[in-house]
Parts: C-alpha cells; structure tokens; sequence
C-alpha cells in the first residue's frame, strides 16, 4: 500500500503578460487577472513585474488560469506567461511564503551590520 500524494503548497511569481493589443499599456488586464486573484482566496502579491501567489499547488495553477481566462475575456487575443514556482517537503509552509523569504534575507542583511 502507497502512501496518499502530499498536497505540495506551491510558492509563485508569475507575469501575465497580454499580447497582440495594439497599444502599450495593459493595466487594464493586469487589473482584471487582480480581481481574480482577490476572488480566488489565495494569499498573492502584485510588484512591478509580476503577481507573487501562494497556497495548494493545484489551486495555484487553476487560478493563473482564470487570470487567462478572464483576460482573454476582454479580448486579449494572445497571452504569455512566466512562472516560477517552488515548493519544500523538508517544512511546512501554510502561508507567507513570499514574506518569509524576504524577512530571511532582511535577518541575514541585518546581522551583518
């Protein structure tokens, strides 16, 4: 008998990046893909470059597929998307994925000086 599949809590950075709209802003997508990431429930973060996102592996991915879908909705023809993801078996990770990467690197800066 197997052991059941660990649910992989997933840590991502993703850009949605619309294409094929004939002008250079796209606020207005990355605002829609937003609006769906607030619906989703999922703890995420929007930067300059990107959307950092984080919670169950499969719910991740499903919402990042959302955003697509919705962006493509306001009639998007063409969409690309970067994803990096990463994810730990060695600690339990519930939330504040992203957070807590951060606050490691601001600890190890910190005691330097």
């Amino acid at each position: 008998m197997s052991a059941a599949p660990v649910e992989l809590y997933a840590v991502a950075d993703f850009c949605l990046i619309p294409m094929g709209l004939g002008v250079p802003s796209v606020g207005p997508q990355i605002a829609e893909c937003q609006r769906v990431l607030e619906k989703s429930g999922l703890e995420y973060k929007l930067h300059g470059y990107g959307t950092n996102l984080e919670g169950p592996w499969d719910k991740v991915m499903q919402v990042i597929g959302e955003c697509h879908a919705a962006v493509h909705a306001l009639g998007t023809p063409r969409i690309a998307t970067d994803i990096r993801i990463g994810t730990r078996t060695d600690k339990t990770i519930t939330g504040g994925g992203n957070d807590g990467k951060i606050k490691r690197v601001e600890e190890i800066l910190a005691a330097e000086k």
